[in-house]
């Protein structure tokens, strides 16, 4: 049986660039599964994503494995990443306005 781990934060694939919040995390040093920890910058909550490194604007955001978005600017370590500075390369902008209770 697999050991517990008090984890805040997990890698789901090797080469992602950010790590998913296992619960709620606050602010300051924070565990990583795979060892280690974070200087996590801001507050987030359960399935939200971090900067595992500095990611420069422009580059792509990895997580399972795959690009996702591209950052709209510069993205500190540790640092909330979503759609503030982020973007879905997939998914057109007045989708994410509507979903998120905007005009369109």
């Amino acid at each position: 049986m697999p050991k517990a781990s008090n984890a805040a934060l997990l890698r789901l694939h090797a080469t992602d660039n950010v790590l998913v919040a296992t619960g709620p995390v606050v602010p300051g040093p924070a565990p990583v599964m795979e060892g280690g920890s974070l200087e996590v910058l801001a507050q987030v909550t359960l399935g939200h994503k971090l900067a595992a490194r500095d990611i420069r604007a422009g580059e792509k955001i990895v997580k399972y494995g795959v690009p996702i978005g591209s950052a709209t600017q510069d993205i500190e370590a540790g640092a909330h990443v979503h759609v503030h500075n982020m973007q879905s390369d997939y998914t057109p902008t007045h989708v994410l306005d509507a979903t998120a209770g905007g005009a369109g």
